[in-house]
């Protein structure tokens, strides 16, 4: 792939073609799109210009014509161009048959910005995860880095459990990137927005001819994925039978395409993850035991965001530095109001927020109300939770102090007797200024 990799974006309202540009020129690497209002242009673009990597189209065109013949030109002469399909007219059948016909994906207007995103990054095959950090100077962060980093240099399977939209897909390509597979593929799948009927054909692929609107040979996500990490996200919406067919892909490690006579071996970390409650749903017959064994050999749980608040603000830097290459910065009461919002939606609520508040604050500065949080903070709550703030870095700086006394200076035990880890009482040091020779010169004088 070129460094800067090129896209096709074809669609006859020049607002989302403005919207989408947008977006692609805001990631890392960003993309050259190449825009077009009918698909007549398209073909035209298609043999005039180097080779694409992504084509996103829209359904229905005022003359006429329909992207899904865009489709099936490019999966037949171009395909090595990821396309997807995008219309307001949504409908399981208009999506089946896009599938069917070789699209990537299926996107339906209004848009939704975070999962244009996240397609482009599942298109394009980014396994780059510099964006993505696991931030956060929380115990729970610390230790959350801790298991990744050991979890990384294993091949067993890893089941990842937690809230929606507490991170579960960054915990899974942060292990991908510390594994010795993060040169190969790291391919995410929602089980839950794949149609029943098609998901046999998207996880092992399918051969030509094989069924009605099968026009070419399709490769199947664990073929994509070989030799690297395929992330089952929301696997509990995996219908009983292919349940069964993917307990005998990871017993056996073969996969065989609908319509193939032979066995094709493959070799994929499988790391699921879903927000279900798993046990009720074994229990309810829902969910295979058998299967949730073989998926469950390490366990990770992502608290929600609301559990460790304390991180919102570096987060907030880290995903406004991905989401603009604007010097924006967050004001004093925008950071308050932050750090008292329970975020319901966790991190991709956070992730949201921000967005939104990119495209309406002024003078590169977001403020309180360009955050739109559905309790509007008054002048007075942030007069008081501003004095609360204060007060309680005082009491925790002290207690930190204390501590430190109590230990002799010694940091370790120090954070044992506050149940901080080693790291986490390293930075709130150095966020208080108690340096070792301070602290010595209070032993001495003590």
């Amino acid at each position: 792939m070129n460094q800067k990799p090129r896209c096709l974006l074809v669609d006859d309202e020049p607002d989302i073609l403005k919207t989408m540009q947008m977006v692609f020129s805001l990631m890392n690497p960003p993309l050259k799109c190449v825009t077009v209002s009918n698909i007549t242009d398209a073909y035209a673009q298609l043999i005039n210009n180097e080779t694409f990597d992504l084509c996103i189209t829209d359904f229905k065109f005022p003359d006429g014509n329909s992207g899904m013949e865009l489709i099936k030109h490019i999966t037949t002469y171009y395909p090595q161009t990821k396309v997807a399909l995008m219309t307001a007219f949504g409908s399981e059948k208009i999506q089946v048959e896009a599938l069917q016909i070789g699209a990537f994906d299926y996107l339906t207007k209004p848009l939704n910005l975070t999962y244009l995103r996240n397609t482009i990054l599942n298109a394009l095959n980014f396994t780059k995860t510099s964006d993505f950090k696991i931030v956060g100077s929380s115990k729970s962060m610390v230790e959350l880095r801790a298991i990744v980093s050991k979890y990384g240099q294993t091949q067993a399977p890893i089941y990842i459990s937690g809230e929606s939209g507490a991170g579960k897909e960054l915990v899974a390509r942060s292990i991908h990137e510390q594994s010795p597979r993060k040169d190969k593929p790291f391919i995410a799948v929602n089980c839950g927005a794949i149609p029943p009927d098609l998901m046999e054909s998207e996880l092992f692929g399918h051969k030509k001819g094989s069924f009605t609107g099968a026009y070419a040979d399709k490769e199947g996500l664990f073929k994509t994925a070989n030799g690297g990490t395929l992330l089952l996200d929301e696997v509990a919406d995996l219908p009983i039978n292919m349940q069964v067919k993917l307990l005998r892909v990871l017993q056996e490690r073969e996969i065989r395409p609908i319509g193939a006579t032979k066995d094709i071996p493959i070799d994929v970390r499988i790391i699921s993850a879903t927000n279900a409650n798993l046990a009720q749903l074994i229990e309810e017959k829902q969910f295979r035991k058998d299967l949730f064994y073989r998926l469950n050999v390490l366990n990770i749980h992502v608290p929600p965001l609301r559990e460790h608040l304390e991180d919102v603000i570096s987060l907030s830097e880290q995903f406004i530095k991905r989401l603009t290459q604007l010097d924006i910065k967050l004001s004093e009461k925008a950071i308050i109001a932050l750090q008292h919002y329970d975020f319901p939606g966790n991190i991709r609520e956070l992730n949201n927020i921000l967005e939104r508040a990119i495209a309406l604050c002024e003078d590169h500065v977001i403020k309180e109300h360009h955050l739109q949080l559905p309790r509007h903070l008054s002048n007075d709550d942030i007069r008081i939770l501003s004095a609360i703030s204060e007060l309680e870095l005082e009491s925790e700086k002290q207690q930190i102090l204390d501590a430190l006394l109590k230990t002799k200076g010694k940091v370790k035990a120090a954070a044992e007797l506050l149940n901080f880890s080693f790291q986490t009482m390293r930075y709130r040091m150095r966020k208080y200024n108690l340096d070792k020779d301070e602290i010595k010169y209070l032993i001495e004088k003590r």
